[in-house]
């Protein structure tokens, strides 16, 4: 592959930098596609624009053993189990990204694509919380759904319904559902002005729920438990309500009741990373009582960048970040995606990073971030990318049922059994293209798997993607001004 070439950008908004871009990439491709994957993983009655051409209606009787409607949403991966818990953490990324990099996503022309993503998560999370104390959280059996591999039109598991209520509280939930509903007010203002507000409402009844009713549920466990606890997601979603709202009440939270803490990972289970950026941002703008979490965002850059002398995330030989085997992919994107946004707002306010006896500039966060992007999508030593449909020899074999199951198979008679036996255990490439899915990607070793029994290498995830997306759409526009 050849070597990237640096390009002196100068930035209008900010001020100029060395960005290098690898002529190789087409960002605003990747960008298209991320969002296209998305856009696969839609549960219930798909719209008529719908992208992905092998994917039809699924899962339409949703919510019907609890007398509700709980039609729509996102399946979470490569199975069929609607979690509310991640879909709302992808809900308030994707709004992240709209709303952080508004102008990059509409010169990609993406945005009423975002937009439409966004909203198809939002009008599920409103569905599953009509009721006061009452949010409903999980769609389907995850043990029964694991024992079959179906695609979701033609799933044949039980649809069991679960729910949080103030006799079984879920903060983490409740409080994250409320972070998404939030951050989307706050992108369609200006777009849908009646909407944002019915998403405001509803977020704010959500916090009140997890902040006066807490607890953690597992009832997903073993497949997301809350390992952190709950107190990230209720700063995360204070945060998100000041930004939407600016009202004292969740001010005197945050600066009075929450509790912070400087970690190296952002992730659908961990959040404190991610509310310290966002509130460096206040900081920064004039609201000085934030100083506390943005020592505490330096204090993750120190910890998470490769030069830091207090790094801790373990570094691959190709320089990929490695939390952890099994979708390692969403701490690539979510540490890009933080370090992009952080390294723009550093530029814009023309501030520097102190770790110890070193500095670091903006220059060198978006340095790390489009390093780590980059080798997502072809820069590394197996010179393939994660992504598929993208790139040099993307994979073929992802970890996904409505991907591996051709569209024309007869299922009728197929049981959860045999269902492995034709289209799970086969050396057959996926017959339907799962395109833009980044993939949980290669292990400590820099080995990538291209196999769809080995899922901590192949299973994708949308809260991957949903990280992805801002840090693509910068890339994207300054590649666009190298071309002009």
């Amino acid at each position: 592959m050849a070597e990237s070439g640096c390009l002196l950008i100068f930035l209008t908004l900010f001020s100029s930098f060395w960005l290098c871009v690898n002529s190789h990439f087409d960002y605003k491709d990747a960008l298209t596609k991320s969002i296209i994957f998305l856009e696969a993983q839609r549960s219930g009655m798909l719209p008529p624009n719908h992208t992905p051409p092998w994917r039809g209606d699924s899962a339409l009787d949703d919510g019907k053993e609890a007398g509700v409607d709980l039609v729509g949403g996102y399946y979470d991966a490569g199975d069929n189990v609607k979690y509310g818990f991640p879909m709302a953490f992808t809900v308030t990324t994707m709004a992240w990204a709209a709303y952080f990099y508004e102008q990059e996503i509409k010169d990609a022309g993406e945005m009423d694509h975002l937009l439409d993503g966004i909203k198809w998560g939002t009008d599920y999370l409103l569905k599953a919380s009509t009721q006061h104390n009452r949010l409903f959280v999980q769609v389907g059996d995850p043990k029964l759904d694991h024992q079959c591999w179906m695609r979701p039109e033609d799933m044949k598991t039980p649809r069991t319904v679960l729910e949080i209520n103030q006799n079984r509280p879920g903060t983490e939930i409740a409080a994250e559902t409320a972070a998404a509903l939030a951050a989307s007010s706050v992108v369609f203002r200006e777009v849908d002005h009646a909407y944002a507000e019915t998403l405001l409402n509803r977020a704010k009844m959500l916090f009140q729920f997890a902040e006066e009713y807490q607890g953690t549920f597992d009832g997903a466990c073993p497949f997301y438990c809350s390992y952190s606890g709950y107190n990230d997601e209720l700063l995360w979603g204070a945060a998100w309500l000041y930004v939407a709202t600016k009202d004292p009440l969740y001010l005197q939270y945050i600066n009075e009741e929450s509790t912070s803490a400087v970690v190296y990972e952002f992730s659908w289970d961990l959040k404190f990373a991610g509310a310290q950026v966002l509130l460096s941002q206040l900081y920064w703008e004039g609201q000085k009582e934030f100083h506390t979490f943005q020592q505490q965002a330096d204090e993750y850059i120190c910890a998470v960048l490769p030069d830091s002398p207090y790094r801790q995330p373990f570094m691959t030989p190709g320089g990929l970040i490695h939390f952890r085997d099994g979708a390692n992919s969403q701490y690539v994107t979510s540490t890009a995606f933080l370090f992009s946004v952080y390294s723009d707002l550093m530029a814009r306010h023309n501030v520097q990073v102190y770790c110890g006896d070193k500095t670091f500039t903006h220059s060198d966060l978006m340095r790390f971030a489009k390093q780590e992007m980059d080798y997502l999508l072809g820069h590394n030593p197996a010179h393939r990318s994660i992504m598929v449909g993208f790139g040099h020899n993307p994979p073929l074999y992802a970890h996904h049922r409505g991907a591996s199951v051709p569209v024309t198979a007869s299922t009728k008679d197929v049981t959860c059994g045999m269902s492995f036996v034709y289209w799970f255990n086969t050396d057959a490439p996926n017959p339907n293209e799962l395109t833009g899915a980044i993939l949980g990607g290669p292990d400590r070793a820099d080995v990538f798997i291209d196999s769809r029994q080995n899922s901590s290498y192949t299973e994708p995830c949308t809260y991957i993607n949903s990280l992805a997306i801002g840090v693509l759409a910068k890339l994207a526009k300054h590649a666009k001004h190298h071309e002009l």
